[in-house]
């Protein structure tokens, strides 16, 4: 594949034309910092949908329950206006994360998914990690029978390598493969990307501005609270943290030279490198959320596309995107 700049549109997944940059509901109730209050994680729901958002992103973990239940109470009575997405196969067990991606529980996981989001369909399921103890053909072939059934639109991978996703969809078509994709992650140009445009498979990316080191020039990692998930990451410590700093410090004068936020470059950025691709930036803040969504039609120019991937590219970000025992769920190639 070749990559550069192509015009900025709504994309189709799964039949649908959304906005290419939807909204991951992660934060409003994990993971980054403190969440916010669920009064105030509803407003930035509703408030999403107001502004132009049309794809709304979730899984079961997020929270473990809590960010499908505030979508369910915050806007299902407005699921017509949007695409919803939510995924399965990662579970909280005896005190650490399993992973499940058998028949049975993916059975029960969307019965429960369509209760707590107060919907009777979901318009893409995913399987949220591989599962190595389960074949992914039996796994597809139980999503399939969702979907016969009425109670999803059709079925995405997630963290799957370009031979997993090759595999599933010579069961039944795949509507969307997710992994993370941004400036500072370039995994899925190995193969992942090109496999979803030779089948035909939109391409979500998750975490398009580096999970927030992309968004926010003078963020403090000493300052994350205790169980911020990327006190877990290489590159949010220590000397990798340095070196990848003075990288973002470059990027937003880019930003800045072309009349952009570092955030909005770094989404203009994803959304360029291929026409199959849409964003789902996650935020618990709604300032943030109108300006990631303020410029989706801007495509920047070959020249800015050629300045960001000398500063930022996979040979000069510092460490590695998962720690090892997070690594261990993801099959996504890597370099």
């Amino acid at each position: 594949m070749t990559y550069g700049p192509v015009s900025i549109d709504k994309r189709n997944l799964g039949g649908r034309m959304v906005n290419p940059i939807g909204l991951g509901a992660m934060n409003i109730c994990h993971a980054y910092g403190a969440p916010p209050e669920p009064d105030y994680a509803k407003q930035l729901l509703n408030h999403a949908l107001d502004i132009g958002y049309d794809h709304i992103d979730t899984a079961r973990i997020y929270g473990l329950g809590q960010s499908e239940t505030l979508i369910g109470e915050a806007i299902s009575h407005r699921r017509d206006e949007f695409y919803l997405a939510s995924k399965t196969g990662i579970f909280f067990e005896n005190g650490g994360r399993v992973i499940d991606c058998s028949p049975e529980r993916i059975r029960g996981a969307i019965e429960e998914s369509l209760r707590l989001l107060k919907t009777d369909f979901i318009d893409l399921y995913y399987l949220h990690r591989p599962d190595a103890n389960v074949p992914i053909e039996d796994s597809v072939g139980e999503l399939v029978r969702a979907v016969e059934a009425g109670k999803i639109g059709g079925y995405g991978l997630s963290e799957m390598d370009a031979v997993t996703v090759a595999r599933a969809h010579a069961v039944h078509p795949c509507i969307a493969v997710q992994t993370e994709y941004s400036p500072m992650t370039r995994n899925p140009e190995i193969a992942v990307l090109d496999k979803c445009a030779e089948l035909g498979i939109t391409f979500v990316a998750f975490s398009p501005v580096g999970r927030g080191a992309l968004a926010d020039l003078n963020m403090d990692p000493t300052a994350f609270v205790k169980n911020d998930l990327r006190r877990q990451l290489p590159r949010f410590s220590g000397a990798e943290w340095e070196a990848n700093r003075a990288l973002y410090v470059r990027f937003g004068e880019i930003a800045t030279s072309i009349g952009m936020t570092a955030a909005q470059l770094a989404l203009s950025w994803t959304n360029a490198r291929a026409a199959h691709i849409v964003s789902i930036p996650g935020t618990a803040n709604i300032a943030h959320l109108e300006e990631n969504i303020a410029m989706w039609n801007i495509a920047i120019d070959e020249e800015t596309m050629a300045r960001v991937d000398a500063v930022i590219n996979q040979e000069t970000i510092a460490g590695e995107r998962y720690s090892p025992s997070l690594q261990e769920g993801v099959w996504t190639e890597d370099f």
